[in-house]
């Protein structure tokens, strides 16, 4: 075996400073470094972006011998350490995920955080890995589109974005077939599932709730292995996350570096170093126009934390939550009157409370429908009726939160709750009908 020679792209970090710490993104097998092209933006917010290309994928080099994974996580530190940083954040799908786990297990104290995407201590079965190995050598990574559509999106992917499924696909034209097949044989015999408990990195175990190729299942049976771990479902993906989910994927990330930096002790103490370089990782959407906030945002918090940090990882996570129509036009209504406030619930409730690491955000819609009925907010009930179902809740799981919460609040309470549930879920089924959506501002 030799360590294969991997080659990277550094965005830097959107806020200017030249040694801000380092996420390193790792891509999945037969795709590039265009996997997180449009999950880059928000993480580089605040934090340089390392992507690489596996062996004889995009621009990195043909892999001239069989390699293994923990060869390739190898790579990867010696990639970190050209650019004269320490420890880094790391998050990898599928087959970048298992090197996440390698780097886990042979490089402990590089990582500040890990967050595995589809992936697991051992994926497949070492006969499949070889088929498929023996395949491409035969026929090519061409043969491999049509299996790889239905292997790597949720059903209705191609038809809503046909472009970025097409340029994914077409992409394995143009991979170098016997470094695909060096890979898969990698594959074949990674396994580090009784390395798992010893891991002491903080680490996140992320599913598709379609992917049928590492179901939730496993990701949770992931995290239950390894002290510490926590999981999350990315809804209406299957098994490339970032590529069929951007926005929710980016939030998830940044939510989950900004607790894991913001933790005392070892699991938030990394730092990173140097200047690294700048590079081009793609384009995407941007999270959004930021409104306006007051000059006192120096002020410190915990965990080294500032207001600055936290309005921005706020305004983060409240236009993943409400959508950037919501919060575009609640901020074109600001006035002097209502700046202090808008800026108050942008910090502290969207980026001091729902950025904790403690709860994912389904947990949290759950309570705040919970509270809201409680506190007969019907204002405010429907807009986070419909931030529930963004978070992944399902209709009759919001309908169970409110019929839970007539035992405890009160009969009246939840009637009222229901009314607005059914307007709700009413009127999302017009807007679906009639292309329309209920515009109505609310403060938060």
């Amino acid at each position: 075996m030799t360590q294969p020679v991997i080659l990277c792209t550094i965005e830097p970090a959107r806020n200017g400073d030249a040694n801000a710490p380092l996420i390193v993104l790792g891509p999945s097998l037969g795709t590039t470094t265009d996997l997180w092209a449009t999950v880059v933006p928000a993480l580089a917010a605040t934090h340089r972006v390392l992507c690489f290309n596996l062996p004889g994928h995009g621009f990195s080099p043909k892999a001239s011998a069989a390699f293994t994974l923990e060869e390739v996580a190898d790579a990867v530190a010696l990639l970190v350490d050209s650019i004269d940083v320490d420890t880094f954040h790391y998050a990898g799908i599928s087959l970048g995920g298992a090197i996440g786990l390698a780097l886990a297990v042979n490089h402990p104290g590089r990582l500040v955080s890990l967050a595995v995407f589809c992936s697991g201590a051992k994926i497949g079965s070492f006969e499949a890995w070889t088929e498929r190995a023996a395949g491409v050598r035969a026929s090519g990574t061409p043969s491999l589109i049509a299996g790889s559509a239905s292997r790597w999106f949720a059903t209705d992917f191609l038809g809503r974005d046909p472009k970025a499924g097409a340029h994914a696909l077409n992409q394995l034209l143009d991979i170098d077939d016997e470094s695909y097949a060096l890979a898969c044989e990698a594959l074949a015999v990674f396994d580090q599932t009784d390395a798992l408990s010893g891991i002491r990195t903080p680490v996140l175990c992320v599913s598709g709730e379609f992917d049928e190729v590492t179901p939730t299942a496993q990701l949770k049976e992931l995290a239950a292995r390894i002290p510490g771990a926590t999981s999350a479902v990315i809804a209406g993906a299957a098994h490339l996350p970032s590529l069929e989910r951007p926005a929710e994927v980016g939030v998830l990330l940044a939510e989950w570096v900004a607790g894991v930096s913001a933790t005392p002790g070892p699991a938030g103490a990394g730092h990173a170093s140097g200047t690294g370089s700048g590079g081009g990782v793609g384009s995407g959407a941007d999270v959004g126009s930021a409104a306006p906030r007051p000059t006192t945002a120096a002020e410190p918090l915990p965990g080294g934390r500032t207001a600055a940090s936290a309005y921005d990882d706020g305004m983060v996570v409240r236009r993943a939550v409400l959508g950037n129509k919501h919060v575009d036009a609640a901020t074109a209504a600001i006035t002097p009157e209502t700046a202090v406030f808008q800026d108050f619930i942008t910090r502290y409730a969207w980026g001091e409370v729902w950025t904790r690491p403690g709860l994912d955000r389904r947990t949290r819609s759950f309570l705040t429908i919970a509270a809201l009925v409680t506190g007969g907010h019907e204002g405010e009930l429907a807009m986070h009726v419909r931030a529930a179902l963004t978070n992944g809740l399902t209709r009759a799981e919001i309908s169970e939160a409110i019929l839970h919460t007539a035992i405890y609040a009160g009969v009246p309470a939840a009637n009222a709750a229901f009314a607005v549930a059914r307007e709700t879920f009413a009127g999302l089924d017009a807007a679906a009908d009639t292309c329309t959506d209920d515009t109505t501002i609310r403060p938060s």
